[in-house]
C-alpha cells in the first residue's frame, strides 16, 4: 500500500475498544517511544506484542495518532508474556486465576494446547471438557480473523469486514472463500458483487460458472430491495443479469431453474408473469397474507358499538363526528383487521382517539406502536397513552452481523388483545411479517397511516398492497375540517395528492414560496431565513422550531453542504469551545443531531436520574457536552441524556438540514424545503408530499416552481414489484 509505514511494539495500555466492530484506541511502545494506534484492530490486548501497517495522522482533537490500515499479532513465546496475555482477559472464560493454573502446567506451550488439544484443558481442577472447548474456540477465532485478514488485505477489506466475515462463516472462513469468493455477497456478510468479482478473477473462478452466474442474479435481486421491490419479473431480471454478466438468455433462465429447485431462489405465477425473489420476502409477504386473514376470521367477536357510545365521545372531546368518521370507528372495534388511512385535517387522530376509547370500554389492552421514535413519540402526544416503537414493542435483540431478532414471537406472543400500528407505510415486510408472528390467534390489528407518503425505505408496499387487495374493512378519510382548510400547508398538501392547481400567491398566510434563480441563491436564501428572517419575524428558534428538509445529500442544496452552511451561521466554532471530529465532520456543544440508526445499548439518564438505554433512528437532539480527553460526547433528547464514545459517534450526524426520508413520522412548527438541483430519481409525488406534511406551523419553499410542480405531478415513483396483494387475492 502507498505511503504506509510499519511499526511493531508491545500493546502497554488499550484505552478504547468497540466490541462489536474491533475499532480499538491502543498506546504501542515502539522501541524508546509510545505511539498512539488507532483502528479497527479486534482481539487485541494489553501485553501483546504486535506489528501495525498504516501512517501517521494528526488528529485535530487527539493530535499524533498512527492511523492503522492492517495489523499481526504476535503471539507471546515466554512464560511471563503467555501469563501476562492470558491474564488479560482477552479470551472469554480466561482470568487471572484460570491463566495462571493453565501456564503453570504447560509452561511455553500453553497456547499451542489451548489452540490444538483442548482435552487436556480440561485436566485442570475446576475446568470442564466444555469449558476447556470453549477457551479453545475463542482462542483460535482471534488468529481465525487475522488469518481472513492476510487473505482479503489485497482487496481493501476492512478489519471490521473480516470480523464479520469470520462471524458468518466460521473457523473455514478462508478455505470457504477460495472456493467461493462470492459467497461474501450473501446478506449476513454484504460484501458488495463488483468487490467479489475482483476476488473470484485472482482465484480463478470462470466466468461461465454456476457459482458466478447465481452470485450474480441474487446480486440483481438484493440491490432491488433497496429500490422496494421485493420481486423482479422473469424478463426484467434476466435481461439485467445477461447484461451485467455476459452471459446469455438460456444460461441465465437456466440458473433461474436450479436456483429455485435449489431453494437458493423462489418463484411466483401471476398472470402469466414469473416473478423471482430473495425467498425471506416471497415468504413474508405469504405468511403476512394467511396471517392477516386469520385474524380478520379469528378476532373475538365484541359488542356491536352503539351511536350512543359515538355520541358520548362527541361530548367528552367537544367535537362533531363525520359520518364517515363513526363508520370508521364502528368497523375498527368490531373488526379484526382495519386500515384507516388519510391526509392532514381529515380527523383522524379523534377518531383513533375515539377508537381506543371504545376498546378500553370493552376492557382489552392496547399496545400502540409506531415505526420510528420521532412517529412513536408523536403518537404518545395524540394519544395520551405510551406507544413504543415496533422493535421496541417486539423486544428487538442483534444478532453477530447486526440484523434485528425478536423476543417476541410466536412461541411468545404479545399480552395485547389490540395493536395499532402508525405511520404504516414506513413499515416494510420483513418487520411487517414479525409484528405478525408476535400476534395472538385472537388480537386485533389496526393499521393507520398515509399511502400517499414514502413508502417504507426497505423492501415491501405493505400499507399500499393491503389496501389495494380490499380483502379487509378499509376507511379513507378524505373531508378537510373547517379549521383545518384555513391552512395553506394541508391545502397545498391536498392539492398535491388531488392533482389540482397549487396556490403560490399567499402572503400573510402559513404556506410560502421565494422563487431562486440558482442553488447558490437557494442555499444563501435558506441560511439566512434560519438565521435572521425567522426569528426576527415570527420568533422561532432557528435551531429547535425549524427544520430543513431536503430531497437528497447531494449537491449545493443536499443536506450535506447546508448542514456545513447552517453550523457556521448559527453555530461557529469558538475559541473556547471544544470540537470533536468524526467522519471529517466537527460536532460541537449546541449542535442539532440526528441518530442515523436503531441503537439499544446506549446509555441514558433521564432528569429525574432514572438510567435506561436506546436511541432510536431519526431521534433529533442536542449536544450538551464534549469531553475532549475521554473521548465522550452527551446529547440531549427531550427530556433524556444520552453517552457517546468515539466507537458509536459514527451513528450521529448533523440535523440543521434532513433528508425527507428520515423526516417522516415526525412535525416541525417550520420546514424549509429547497427546490433546486434535485436529482431526477427522486423528482416525484410521495416525497414532495411527505415533505410538505412535515410543516406544523409554516412551510417555505425556496428555489424553483417548475420543479416543485414536476414533482407533485410525478406519480410514477410509487410503482413497486412486491407479491402481497397477489397473496391476499388468493386467500
Amino acid at each position: 500500500m502507498e505511503n504506509t509505514e510499519k511499526i511493531e511494539g508491545l500493546i502497554e495500555r488499550i484505552t478504547y475498544k468497540n466490541e462489536s466492530n474491533g475499532y480499538t484506541v491502543c498506546l504501542v511502545r515502539v522501541g524508546n517511544t509510545r505511539v498512539t494506534a488507532v483502528g479497527i484492530m479486534p482481539f487485541l490486548s494489553e501485553g501483546e506484542t504486535a506489528s501495525f501497517e498504516g501512517k501517521y495522522v494528526v488528529h485535530p482533537t487527539y493530535g499524533d495518532q498512527f492511523s492503522v490500515t492492517s495489523f499481526e499479532r504476535k503471539a507471546p513465546k515466554t512464560v511471563g508474556a503467555i501469563l501476562r496475555y492470558l491474564s488479560s482477559g482477552i479470551i472469554k472464560g480466561v482470568g487471572p486465576a484460570t491463566a495462571e493454573r493453565i501456564v503453570e502446567r504447560f509452561k511455553e506451550k500453553s497456547l499451542d494446547i489451548i489452540s490444538s488439544h483442548p482435552e487436556q484443558i480440561a485436566l485442570i481442577k475446576g475446568i470442564s471438557t466444555e469449558k476447556a472447548l470453549a477457551i479453545s474456540a475463542e482462542y483460535n477465532k482471534q488468529y481465525g480473523v487475522r488469518d481472513i485478514m492476510l487473505l482479503l488485505s489485497p482487496y481493501e477489506v476492512t478489519p471490521e469486514f473480516c470480523v464479520k466475515v469470520f462471524r458468518a462463516l466460521g473457523d473455514d472462513a478462508t478455505v470457504i472463500i477460495k472456493n467461493d469468493p462470492y459467497v461474501l455477497c450473501e446478506e449476513e456478510i454484504g460484501l458488495s458483487f463488483e468487490k467479489a468479482e475482483k476476488i473470484a478473477f485472482d482465484f480463478g473462478i470462470e466466468a461461465d460458472s454456476e457459482t458466478r452466474l447465481l452470485a450474480g442474479i441474487e446480486h440483481i435481486l438484493r440491490r432491488n430491495l433497496g429500490n422496494g421491490h421485493t420481486c423482479l419479473p422473469k424478463e426484467k431480471l434476466v435481461a439485467v443479469a445477461v447484461k451485467l454478466l455476459e452471459s446469455d438468455y438460456y444460461r441465465i433462465e437456466n440458473i433461474l431453474d436450479k436456483a429455485v429447485a435449489g431453494m437458493r431462489l423462489a418463484s411466483k405465477a401471476v398472470g402469466g408473469t414469473t416473478f423471482f425473489a430473495i425467498p425471506d420476502y416471497i415468504y413474508a409477504e405469504e405468511y403476512i397474507a394467511a396471517k392477516l386473514s386469520s385474524l380478520y376470521l379469528s378476532a373475538e367477536k365484541l359488542t356491536a358499538v352503539s351511536d350512543l357510545e359515538i355520541d358520548y365521545f362527541e361530548n367528552r372531546i367537544h367535537t362533531k363526528f363525520e359520518e364517515i368518521q363513526r363508520d370508521a370507528i364502528k368497523r375498527a372495534v368490531e373488526s379484526g383487521v382495519f386500515i384507516l388511512t388519510g391526509g392532514p385535517g381529515t380527523g383522524k387522530t379523534t377518531t383513533i382517539n375515539a377508537i381506543i376509547g371504545l376498546f378500553e370500554q370493552r376492557g382489552l389492552k392496547i399496545s400502540l406502536a409506531a415505526p420510528t421514535g420521532r412517529a412513536a413519540k408523536r403518537m404518545s402526544e395524540l394519544t395520551s397513552r405510551e406507544a413504543k416503537t415496533l422493535h421496541r414493542l417486539l423486544q428487538v435483540e442483534w444478532d453477530d452481523s447486526d440484523r434485528p431478532t425478536f423476543a417476541k414471537n410466536e412461541r411468545d406472543p404479545l399480552n395485547s388483545d389490540v395493536v395499532i400500528v402508525d405511520e404504516a407505510s414506513m413499515v416494510d415486510v420483513l418487520l411487517f411479517e414479525s409484528l405478525l408472528k408476535a400476534l395472538r390467534p385472537a388480537s386485533r390489528l389496526i393499521i393507520v397511516g398515509d399511502s400517499r407518503q414514502l413508502p417504507s425505505v426497505s423492501a415491501g408496499n405493505v400499507l399500499g398492497d393491503i389496501i389495494e387487495s380490499g380483502k379487509f374493512p378499509s376507511v379513507t378519510l378524505q373531508k378537510v375540517f373547517r379549521q383545518a382548510k384555513q391552512s395553506a400547508i394541508i391545502n397545498t398538501a391536498h392539492a398535491i395528492i388531488n392533482e389540482r392547481p397549487i396556490d403560490f400567491s399567499n402572503k400573510n398566510n402559513d404556506f410560502f414560496f421565494i422563487p431562486k434563480p440558482s442553488a447558490f441563491d437557494v442555499v444563501e436564501t435558506v441560511r439566512d431565513l434560519c438565521f435572521k428572517r425567522l426569528p426576527d419575524t415570527y420568533s422561532f428558534d432557528p435551531v429547535r422550531d425549524i427544520q430543513v428538509i431536503c430531497a437528497s445529500k447531494m449537491y449545493e442544496t443536499g443536506i450535506t453542504n447546508l448542514n456545513n452552511v447552517l453550523q457556521q451561521a448559527l453555530n461557529p466554532k469558538t475559541v473556547d469551545q471544544p470540537e470533536i471530529f468524526n467522519r471529517g465532520v466537527a460536532f460541537r456543544v449546541k449542535d442539532k443531531v440526528m441518530q442515523i440508526k436503531n441503537n439499544y445499548d446506549i446509555p441514558l439518564e433521564s432528569d429525574s436520574g432514572e438510567s435506561s438505554t436506546g436511541v432510536f433512528n431519526g431521534d433529533v437532539g442536542f449536544i450538551t457536552e464534549i469531553d475532549i480527553k475521554g473521548g465522550i460526547v452527551k446529547v440531549r433528547f427531550d427530556d433524556k441524556t444520552a453517552t457517546y464514545n468515539v466507537g458509536n459517534m459514527n451513528e450521529l450526524e448533523l440535523a440543521y438540514a434532513i433528508t425527507v426520508h428520515k423526516s417522516q413520522g415526525s412535525e416541525f412548527p417550520c420546514v424549509i424545503i429547497p427546490t433546486a438541483n434535485i436529482p431526477e430519481k427522486l423528482m416525484y409525488r410521495n416525497l414532495i408530499y411527505t415533505g410538505v406534511t412535515r410543516a406544523k406551523r409554516m412551510l417555505v419553499v425556496v428555489g424553483s416552481k417548475e420543479v416543485f410542480l414536476k414533482m407533485a405531478a410525478n406519480d410514477k415513483k410509487t410503482l413497486r414489484y412486491t407479491l402481497l396483494k397477489e397473496f391476499l387475492y388468493e386467500r
